[in-house]
């Protein structure tokens, strides 16, 4: 095998990928060849290493120097310039603010910088298809130390000191879970790793798998020792290809070392995985729907009890929980429980990965410590609001979160504290919105999808979204009245206690939380008849300032309905009956004259 003395660490997670990061790894294969630099430079496809807004990136080792935004026709200079003449492509470097210089290093950048990587710890820096480099990096010693050391009670003690609970949303501890599952007398027990990412915005689980999958599967066999399970099943999203193909192929390789199936470590253990693909309902991320989808079975949520502890796939005990929580397992069993709690705060122990989107200047995946607050996470990891613009909110936990106004920025993200401003911690799901967000019309955006994605099973959960739907339709169209407000409250709180399972339960948050801190646009809507963000389009009036306006037509050239009139370098009008709200007219003006009202 040889040894070469630069490693080129090309991102290739699905983010990067879609920019082009194949065609970029094939034009630096060839610039390298046609250099004579096979030697001395190796590239290695890694995952994604979650600056994703500024892919396709690539790290170049052992100097940590970091490229962004890379494309084919860049690759033959910066070729030339770093591996033949020594010198280091500043334009491809990350820039935090105009006028500022580079930042040549990795580490240096501030995405980066705050960062706590427990999950994510191998993210960027192995090749995911590649068994060895995750076993060159501790992979697999975790499982190994148990098999040799520690029975099943002892991993569960460690799970259960560590403080880990379970990053899937709900937060229960993880090491109560797998006791429940361990102390119930079957044959055959099952675990199940939930791989069903629905949230709106949200990739944490699908990078994990794409960029370090064996950190799961390892988890899986802890887990699986520890509650005495023998069979497993990855439940994935089929819109998810490249994790979907990355974890088959880690399962392939562990089966071919002795990683799964009998006798592992020649230990009295034995362990078969498998992986089964959903049809993307987002109702199937609920445990039991998910077990009725693994089963062949329409992916429906049914009334707890039963656990799924104490019966759960064909009636025999099975334990769940998410990717993220499963590639912390390896971690807390080698580094040990004293040292994971000693990471976030009283409540909420260890690190959480977020996906930070919206609107935000570094979008991505983020790792950080529990306890961090939102301003440090949106600002300082995040740079802040893009355009000047002001932050109006963030909504925690996706679509079933709540929304948190600016003067709550600095809350520690910790799973009471969330839940005691209205909102979740989620599966990780972080969207950032500024001034220009209707916070009337984002409630009604959210509960769109939850009606959508409700199985209808429960009463409450079917009816109830579908009601709370149409007064914010009522709302956001002008039609609506102050007992609306109170209707669509009382409405809320009857879904949030009533419903069957978890999406029905926490699908008003949307709704409550924006009525907790943003009443006052929805009185804007119904009292004034005007949407303050200007967003919702029967609330929105179009004009042209006469004064302002230089009659240069270029709004009447744009308008699809041909509702301006006027002649040229004259003052112009639009016709509001004829108006269809669209805001080219607005967009295309450039001297104000068009106004939104």
């Amino acid at each position: 095998m040889k040894t070469c003395r630069t490693h080129l660490l090309l991102c290739a997670g699905t983010g990067c990928v879609s920019n082009g990061a194949f065609e970029v790894m094939r034009s630096l294969e060839e610039e390298i060849k046609r250099h004579n630099l096979t030697e001395e430079v190796s590239i290695v496809a890694t995952g994604c290493n979650g600056f994703c807004e500024r892919g396709p990136t690539m790290v170049v080792q052992p100097d940590g120097i970091f490229y962004q935004r890379l494309t084919v026709d860049k690759v033959p200079h910066l070729v030339e310039e770093h591996f033949l003449k020594g010198r280091p492509v500043k334009e491809l470097m990350y820039t935090e603010a105009k006028g500022r210089p580079p930042v040549p290093r990795m580490n240096d950048i501030e995405f980066f910088r705050h960062q706590v990587l427990i999950a994510l710890r191998n993210r960027g820096r192995i090749d995911p298809e590649k068994i060895d480099e995750y076993i060159a990096n501790d992979g697999y010693a975790g499982l190994a130390r148990i098999l040799k050391e520690m029975s099943p009670e002892e991993v569960i003690s460690q799970i259960k000191k560590s403080g880990l609970r379970g990053r899937g949303g709900a937060g229960f501890p993880t090491g109560m879970k797998w006791e429940f599952a361990r102390r119930s007398a079957a044959d055959l027990k099952y675990i199940v790793c939930n791989a069903d990412e629905g949230d709106p915005g949200a990739f944490m689980d699908r990078s994990i798998l794409e960029a370090d999958p064996h950190s799961v599967l390892e988890g899986m066999l802890i887990g699986a020792y520890a509650i005495g399970a023998s069979r497993g099943f990855i439940y994935i999203r089929e819109e998810y290809p490249l994790a979907v193909e990355r974890i088959k192929r880690a399962i392939r390789a562990a089966e071919e070392y002795g990683l799964l199936g009998e006798r592992i470590f020649g230990a009295a253990f034995d362990f078969s995985l498998r992986v089964v693909r959903g049809a993307g309902a987002f109702v199937c991320g609920e445990e039991t729907a998910l077990m009725a989808s693994i089963e062949g079975k329409m992916g429906r949520p049914r009334p707890r009890p039963p656990f799924p502890a104490e019966s759960g796939l064909w009636g025999c005990p099975t334990n769940i929980n998410n990717v993220e929580t499963w590639s912390n397992v390896p971690v807390i069993i080698l580094r040990g429980a004293d040292w994971y709690s000693s990471i976030g705060t009283p409540s909420s122990k260890g690190t959480k990965v977020f996906s930070v989107v919206g609107k935000v200047e570094n979008t991505g995946l983020v790792e950080v410590p529990m306890g961090i607050t939102l301003r440090k996470i949106i600002f300082d990891i995040g740079g802040g609001i893009p355009g000047g613009k002001r932050f109006k909110a963030v909504q925690t936990g996706g679509p079933s979160g709540g929304c948190i106004p600016e003067n709550k920025l600095d809350l520690e993200v910790d799973y009471e504290q969330l839940a005691e401003a209205g909102a979740i911690m989620g599966s990780g799901g972080l969207i950032v919105m500024d001034e220009d967000t209707c916070m009337v019309d984002l409630a009604r955006y959210f509960l769109a999808f939850l009606e959508d994605e409700s199985c209808g099973k429960c009463v409450p959960c079917r009816e109830g979204l579908q009601r709370m739907h149409e007064i914010l339709d009522d709302i956001t169209e002008g039609r609506g009245t102050m007992d609306h407000l109170v209707l669509l409250e009382r409405l809320a709180n009857t879904v949030k206690k009533a419903s069957l399972c978890a999406l029905g339960s926490t699908a008003p948050n949307p709704v409550l939380t924006t009525l907790r801190y943003f009443r006052d646009e929805y009185e804007s809507h119904i009292n004034e008849g005007r949407c303050p963000a200007g967003v919702c389009k029967a609330l929105i009036r179009f004009s042209i300032d006469p004064e302002a306006c230089t009659g240069c037509t270029a709004c009447r050239k744009v308008c699809p309905t041909d509702c301006i009139a006027g002649e040229r370098k004259q003052p112009h009008k639009i016709d509001p009956d004829r108006c269809i709200k669209c805001g080219a007219c607005h967009e295309v003006c450039k001297f104000n004259a068009v106004r939104k009202t």
